[in-house]
């Protein structure tokens, strides 16, 4: 039997007891003279508390006793099978060291500094050391565009900037210095200092007086014997700002405090996902986004597991099975990714021959979040792999799970297309546009009422309004998720679409998320996206795209004619969907997130600008060449 109803309610109860009680899972330097209150409008958790986040992830295992324990294992497939393993003592090491490093360029307490690196350990120990000196980090995907990543320059206003000489993809090397170089020739804002871990596949040139050499810094402070302590933050000092794409093209700093980051974080390790300490756990994103943040470099670490960081690809680097090797080699119990990491596992290897060829038998669950898991991908795993998968819903913003199947508490059972309940700390609430719940069943916009629990973003960086305006006004009392949904008579909650792509087809308000559901239940069918394009007649109209499985040898036009009847079956002619398209892929952020709102600007003839976080974007010109030869939106004759 789960737990879970009889914690839950405990929580709507008393929900300052339930939080102060996991709160004494971590150290304080100084408890808190209030476990929640109000400040200058803004929700906030532990006020009054002190402590430091890097003590509690690295330092209190060590004196512990737990020091030669693994802290990080290093797997690079992409670098030709390149392994480090690094002990909580060794980290420790590490990250002090560093910390010396930025302190001697003059980083202290509240300054912030930029992190754009590939998944390499030294990414890890330069936020960490961030954290261990009360220096506010700001992870940037490696070989971001000069331009986006001079927007955050401007915004964060760095002291310091911590980079690679280069990252490195399928059959590419990206240097990423000219990138950064050009990207500090942009900015208004200029950083004293960057400092640049020179890898072999391509060596950086330096500037003088303003680049320091990573392992140049690090000698130099091992030579002097200097080593940072811990510095005191207060609980509600920001830990980091983490940038998320916003409407106006402007993006927006998520906030994320000390003390509250690490409750919630420390809680869902064993409570959500069913870890223990010493138990290897592999989140397969990178730090580059939230995912990469909680679960590869912070949460981990706070419950004294062994965390993996990779650097590689589910397939080409060099198969569909570099998962299962990962797992095999390096006795990972649970593996948390994306859905569409696993479409295109699925793609390649469709009968699993990959999977049978490793020892899994220390694997005890899968979760999927970053996307929509379609009931169809997820029974692909189960049946492959034989272990439960565990959809989950979580966003930027909040750090951790909104909604989930706690496996910790006992697992509930599974209903395919729904991240099952809400999680302790969140009230959530489907809403019309009125304000006022729906019933069970109706489509709405997923709202959660305030507070939010602790690690959720208590403002944007530098920009409380614009935090109000963002999340809290269209529903007052309600945080807005920008998700929509329903939710069923068990609170059971169906995440649909973005509430952008709950589409209007003459007059029916549409889930394009159902229609997806409906095509990748096709056999044919490795991924899908369905984007309402606007309609002469009905305002607005899908259009399905799809990507075939590896090996399927019928006619396209003959499943594409399938997948318009299969909709028409499961939904009703009322979906209006008369039109799928094959493509050779999709585009799709680096998480795996698929752009449908470039596909939809493209189909509408609206200008658009290149994703920032786009993967490839010579998959938009295929992707246009598709649909002018289809004549589809604003391509027709």
């Amino acid at each position: 039997m789960s737990r879970y109803h009889e914690i839950y309610e405990s929580w709507k109860r008393d929900p300052e007891g339930f939080w102060a009680g996991a709160a004494e899972e971590i150290d304080w330097i100084r408890p808190w003279d209030k476990v929640f209150d109000t400040v200058d409008g803004l929700d906030r958790w532990f006020v009054g508390a002190q402590c430091n986040t890097c003590y509690n992830c690295i330092d209190r295992h060590v004196e512990a006793g737990r020091g030669d324990q693994l802290a990080y294992i290093y797997d690079s497939p992409i670098t030709g099978g390149t392994q480090r393993k690094i002990t909580y003592a060794e980290l420790r090491d590490e990250v002090a060291t560093f910390a010396a490093a930025l302190e001697d360029l003059g980083v202290t307490k509240g300054d912030r500094v930029i992190v754009y690196m590939p998944m390499i350990p030294e990414a890890a120990i330069a936020m960490l050391a961030c954290a261990r000196i009360g220096a506010i980090h700001s992870v940037v995907f490696g070989g971001f565009a000069p331009k986006e990543l001079a927007t955050r320059i401007d915004d964060a206003r760095p002291k310091v900037m911590v980079s690679a000489s280069c990252g490195i993809e399928p059959g590419r090397v990206i240097a990423y210095k000219p990138l950064l170089d050009e990207a500090i020739e942009l900015s208004l804002s200029k950083p004293d200092h960057c400092i640049v871990l020179q890898r072999e596949q391509a060596v950086a040139q330096m500037q003088e007086g303003r680049d320091h050499d990573w392992q140049e810094l690090m000698a130099a402070m091992r030579a002097e014997g200097r080593q940072a302590d811990c510095v005191t933050v207060k609980a509600t000092d920001p830990l980091y700002i983490l940038y998320t794409s916003g409407t106006t093209g402007q993006p927006k700093g998520v906030v994320r405090d000390n003390g509250g980051h690490m409750v919630a974080l420390k809680w869902s390790m064993k409570n959500i996902y069913d870890i223990n300490p010493g138990e290897a756990f592999w989140a397969a994103s990178d730090v580059g986004w939230v995912v990469g943040h909680s679960y590869i470099v912070y949460a981990p670490l706070l419950h004294g597991c062994t965390s993996i960081i990779f650097e590689g690809k589910p397939v080409g680097t060099p198969d569909a099975g570099v998962f299962w090797r990962v797992i095999s080699e390096h006795d990972v119990v649970s593996l948390f990714t994306a859905p569409t990491a696993f479409r295109a596992i699925r793609k390649e290897d469709p009968e699993g021959t990959f999977i049978g060829q490793y020892d899994l038998s220390k694997f005890r669950t899968l979760f999927l979040a970053g996307e929509r898991a379609d009931p169809d991908t997820i029974h692909w795993a189960e049946d492959m792999l034989k272990v439960p998968v565990i959809d989950h819903w979580w966003q930027t913003e909040t750090g951790w799970t909104i909604a989930g199947n706690p496996m910790g508490l006992g697992m509930l059972p599974v209903k395919y297309g729904s991240p099952t309940v809400a999680m302790p700390g969140y009230d959530i609430q489907v809403l019309g546009d009125d304000g006022h719940p729906v019933k069970a069943g109706d489509l709405g916009a997923i709202c959660v009422k305030r507070p939010l629990p602790p690690s959720c973003l208590p403002t944007l960086w530098g920009n409380d309004e614009r935090f109000k305006e963002s999340y809290m006004s269209a529903f007052p009392g309600y945080y807005e998720t920008a998700d929509a949904g329903y939710m069923d008579d068990e609170g059971y909650l169906y995440i649909m679409a973005r509430t952008d792509d709950i589409i209007n087809v003459a007059g029916h308000r549409l889930s394009t998320g159902g229609m997806e559901e409906v095509l990748a239940s096709h056999e044919d069918v490795a991924e899908c996206a369905v984007v309402g394009i606007a309609d002469q007649l009905k305002g607005q109209a899908p259009v399905g795209f799809i990507v075939l499985k590896a090996g399927v040898n019928r006619d396209p036009g003959e499943i594409e004619k399938e997948c318009v009847q299969l909709v028409r079956q499961k939904i009703g002619a009322v979906a209006a969907l008369r039109t799928v398209m094959n493509v050779i892929r999709l585009p799709k952020t680096r998480s795996g997130k698929i752009l449908r709102g470039t596909i939809r600007k493209i189909a509408d003839g609206e200008e658009w600008k290149m994703p920032a976080t786009i993967d490839d974007p010579a998959i938009l010109d295929e992707l246009t060449d598709v649909m002018k030869d289809r004549s589809v939106g604003s391509f027709r004759a």
